[in-house]
């Protein structure tokens, strides 16, 4: 341990694995959307030119396995799906907006 740092912790493996994941392209852009109106695939789409269909799809995965956004099935026709914040990615998402605060 550091003379400096005398109460230093180790991260927590959680800090870290949220870390990896917002760290990828278009994580927090998907967040951001979501918190602005974007539920289906397309919307997303629409508020993120240039992300993928590929790249866009595994954002979403990997964010409803980390429990940020849930994935509903809609019926209809065609069924679709549509994408919410949870309650743990409302609170992300304040904090991905308040980094566009100057």
């Amino acid at each position: 341990m550091s003379p400096r740092c005398r109460s230093c912790q180790p991260v927590p493996q959680e800090l870290r694995a949220a870390a990896g994941l917002l760290e990828r392209r278009w994580t927090m852009a998907t967040i951001y959307a979501c918190s602005s109106g974007a539920s289906r695939f397309n919307e997303f789409r629409q508020s993120l030119p240039g992300v993928s269909p590929t790249t866009l799809s595994e954002r979403l995965e990997q964010l409803e396995a980390a429990g940020i956004v849930e994935r509903r099935l809609v019926a209809g026709r065609p069924p679709h799906a549509e994408y919410a914040l949870t309650s743990r990615g409302e609170r992300l998402a304040l904090a991905v907006a308040g980094l566009l605060e100057h």
